[in-house]
């Protein structure tokens, strides 16, 4: 065996071991994502793409990387999760589209009164009982994975503005427009009601599940679906300027 085989051989003998190391973190980012999936969401499909996405990292890492390896393999395996999903699209465009209803209208309130819009006055504004405005709410969680920024384009189309980016594989100029939209986001969810913000934190920074938030905050797990739900349609309202421009 010569110099280069003998060195793929360890390439390949070091990713097997990455690959078994990291198995665990699949699932877990699979069950988190599942937390705002509807129950027609198979988790096997995507425990079976974030596999692919572990061994996409695992063949790719380079010791090199200012990330740790667990950090580079969690964005591939989010990455090839969410790329199975958007590949599906479970959501029915009438959910897209009630969901930009309801964020336009708070966008209207809050740009009128200069403060959060009022869940009763939505819910008027709208003509909608609270029932139905609830379900919108839920399904903002859900609906093709959190579109803060992409353009309506009427099909439901639409990117994750909340998933982390991995900036390898990125162009100069994405990779500004990326970080453009960070801190616009991080900008705005700074302006959010403060039980949002906590819910919003816990949620992506900590990565609890809802049931877990529920039991932080004191709250049914219902209920915490519908904050997280505001906030995400409240995020919406508020970056509509910046997708705009």
């Amino acid at each position: 065996m010569n110099v280069a085989s003998e060195y793929l051989q360890l390439q390949r003998e070091d990713a097997d071991q990455l690959v078994r190391r990291h198995a665990p973190l699949v699932r877990r980012i699979a069950y988190h994502l599942m937390g705002r999936l509807p129950p027609s969401v198979d988790v096997g499909d995507l425990v079976q793409a974030g596999m692919i996405g572990l061994l996409e990292a695992a063949r790719n890492f380079t010791t090199d990387r200012a990330a740790s390896f667990e950090t580079y393999a969690g964005i591939r395996i989010r990455g090839a999760m969410l790329d199975e999903l958007r590949r599906t699209d479970w959501t029915p465009r009438s959910v897209h589209r009630k969901v930009r209803e309801v964020a336009e209208v708070v966008r209207q309130i809050e740009n009128e009164t200069g403060a959060d819009a009022d869940s009763a006055e939505v819910m008027k504004r709208l003509g909608i009982s609270a029932e139905e405005y609830h379900q919108v709410l839920a399904d903002a969680t859900s609906a093709r994975l959190l579109s803060l920024t992409a353009p309506d384009d009427g099909d439901g189309g639409e990117g994750s503005a909340l998933d982390v980016a991995d900036h390898d594989s990125l162009g100069p100029q994405d990779s500004i427009e990326q970080d453009g939209l960070r801190e616009a986001l991080a900008e705005a969810i700074g302006t959010l009601p403060k039980r949002e913000q906590l819910v919003m934190s816990l949620y992506y920074e900590q990565e609890l599940n809802l049931k877990e938030i529920g039991l932080v905050l004191g709250v049914t797990e219902s209920r915490v679906c519908q904050i997280h739900g505001q906030a995400l349609v409240r995020l919406r309202a508020r970056m509509g300027d910046w997708r705009d421009a």
